[in-house]
């Protein structure tokens, strides 16, 4: 879209064709925006489903309807699907994905043979963050340091233990903060 909108300060065509008006612009308010910006620099904005044409002010007029009604149906969605997994919990079913079913012990035991987290995490076909954490349940980093595992905004501010992101975005325990921190 921002490549889009920089072509289009540029000159560099003259007629925007979208697939559906609800496909380019997040909002009512939005695609009144962006058909604002599209008149400013003279590009003509056409939708192919609704058959719309900015040509003129009528075609203009149906965008905005049409854009409010695309608005009020994902709103509409949006509540449904909220009020189906309010029910589904009341009704006691699970809504999120299922935990994990892992051997952890056979991890801990595989682990001390020596092959790497990469290796662990292939054998047990998971990522190698889940290993690292499974590892991390056991033997945490520190002893005042049992919140293994979890970004430093779910950490307490007492933790005497700093977590630092790592390049596949787990964690891990950069060891002791001095007791005189800010």
């Amino acid at each position: 879209m921002d490549e889009m909108m920089r072509d289009a300060r540029r000159g560099k065509f003259d007629v925007v064709l979208v697939w559906a008006s609800e496909r380019i612009a997040w909002s009512t308010r939005h695609l009144l925006e962006l058909l604002d910006e599209f008149n400013h620099l003279s590009i003509e904005y056409a939708s192919f489903r609704e058959q719309i044409d900015t040509g003129g002010p009528l075609g203009r007029g149906i965008v905005v309807i049409i854009g409010a009604i695309a608005e009020l149906e994902r709103n509409l969605i949006v509540e449904r699907v909220r009020a189906g997994m309010r029910r589904a919990r009341l009704e006691g079913r699970h809504i999120s994905r299922r935990p994990l079913d892992l051997d952890r012990e056979a991890i801990m035991r595989d682990r001390q043979h020596g092959p790497s987290l990469g290796q662990l995490a292939h054998t047990y076909r998971v990522p190698r963050t889940t290993i690292h954490c499974v590892l991390h349940e056991h033997a945490p980093c520190a002893a005042s340091c049992s919140m293994s595992c979890l970004p430093l905004s779910s950490r307490s501010a007492t933790s005497d233990c700093l977590p630092t992101a790592t390049a596949d975005r787990g964690w891990h325990c950069a060891g002791f903060i001095s007791a005189a921190r800010p």
